[in-house]
């Protein structure tokens, strides 16, 4: 099997790409467990 050998710009690149996914995703996560808490808080009102 072949593999593919990149280079530095492309290693950069596909890192920021990486961080950038990583923090979309954990923000996601943020958001649904806070709207999660407000709607389970607002049950007794």
């Amino acid at each position: 099997m072949e593999t593919v050998k990149l280079n530095d710009a492309q290693k950069k690149s596909r890192r920021g790409r990486n961080i950038a996914l990583g923090l979309v995703l954990a923000g996601l996560v943020v958001i649904f467990y806070a709207v999660t808490l407000i709607k389970i808080g607002n049950v007794g009102q």
